[in-house]
C-alpha cells in the first residue's frame, strides 16, 4: 500500500467521521420542512420490499459468480485499488452503488415519476437497473467510457428484461452534450463517473439547462476526496439548488421553488 493509498484512507476515515457527528434528522425527527419531512419518513427510511428488488437481487448474485476478467480502463480519477483489470464478481462489489443506496434511488424514480434519467458512469449496469426497472416507459441512458463495461451491462440488460435503458459509450464531456440536446428535460441525473471537482461541476452546469421543479440530481461519492467534498459544497450554495440531502456515500439536491434553500445532514 503506497502512501497516496494511505493518505486516502485516512481522508476518508476523517471525513466519515465528521459526518456522523454532524448526521441528525433520525426518521425525520427535527425536520420542519413538510416537503423534507415526508422524503425522510416515506423514502429514505422506506422499507417496502419492491417486486424488481428480486430481480435485481438475482441480478446481482448472478454477476458475483462471474470470472470473466475486463478491463478497467477510465477516463475520471482513479479509485484507491486502481488495476488495469478485474474480474467481474470483485466489481459488484467495489464498483457498484450499495444495496441501499440504488433502493433509495428506486423509490424516488418511483414516487416522484422521474422517466427522463440520465446516468453518468454505468459500470456493470447494476446501479442502471435501479433507475430502469420502477417504470418500464422511462427512458434512461447511461454513458462510460468503459467500452467492455458497456458491453457488459447492455448483456446485463438483456438477461434481466431491460428495454428501456441505453448504453452510450464514450467520454462524459463529448457524449453528454449530444445526450442532453435530444431531451426536452430532465426528470432525475445520477452523476457517478468522474470523481473529480472540475468535470462533477462541469457536468452540472449541463445538467441544469433541462432541469424543472421536480428534478432530481444525486450525486455519489461526494465525501470520496478532498475535491469531491469541494465540489459537493459549490453545488449546494448554487442559487437554483433548494434543497440538499447529505447521506454521506451520496448527495441529493431537488429544485423546487416552494422550498426554502435548506441543507441537511440525515442518517442514514
Amino acid at each position: 500500500m503506497n502512501n497516496q493509498t494511505i493518505l486516502t484512507l485516512r481522508y476518508r476515515l476523517k471525513s466519515y467521521l465528521k459526518y456522523l457527528l454532524k448526521a441528525r434528522h433520525y426518521k425525520g425527527f427535527g425536520i420542519h420542512s413538510p416537503f423534507v419531512f415526508n422524503l425522510v419518513r416515506e423514502l429514505i427510511y422506506e422499507t417496502h420490499p419492491f417486486y424488481a428488488f428480486t430481480r435485481i437481487d438475482a441480478a446481482r448474485r448472478m454477476l458475483k459468480r462471474t470470472n470473466h476478467q475486463v478491463g478497467l480502463q477510465t477516463f475520471g480519477a482513479v479509485s484507491v485499488k486502481n488495476k488495469a483489470s478485474g474480474k467481474v464478481k470483485h466489481l459488484v462489489s467495489r464498483n457498484s452503488i450499495p444495496l441501499k443506496y440504488g433502493r433509495l434511488m428506486f423509490r424516488l424514480i418511483n414516487y416522484f415519476k422521474a422517466r427522463e434519467i440520465v446516468e453518468i458512469g454505468t459500470g456493470i449496469g447494476l446501479g442502471t437497473l435501479f433507475l430502469a426497472l420502477p417504470d418500464s416507459g422511462g427512458r434512461i441512458t447511461t454513458i462510460d467510457g468503459n467500452p467492455e463495461l458497456c458491453s457488459l451491462a447492455g448483456g446485463l440488460f438483456e438477461v434481466v428484461g431491460v428495454e428501456n435503458a441505453r448504453v452510450v459509450n464514450g467520454q462524459f464531456r463529448e457524449e453528454l452534450p449530444g445526450v442532453l440536446s435530444n431531451l426536452e428535460k430532465l426528470d432525475f441525473v445520477f452523476f457517478d463517473g468522474d470523481h473529480r471537482m472540475g468535470p462533477t461541476l462541469q457536468y452540472f452546469e449541463m445538467c441544469l439547462a433541462k432541469i424543472h421543479n421536480d428534478t432530481i440530481f444525486v450525486f455519489d461519492d461526494i465525501h470520496w476526496s478532498r475535491e469531491m467534498e469541494q465540489a459537493w459544497g459549490t453545488i449546494v450554495e448554487h442559487p437554483l439548488v433548494r434543497v440538499s440531502i447529505d447521506l454521506y456515500r451520496v448527495g441529493i439536491v431537488f429544485f423546487r421553488k416552494e422550498c426554502t434553500k435548506q441543507h441537511y445532514v440525515v442518517w442514514f
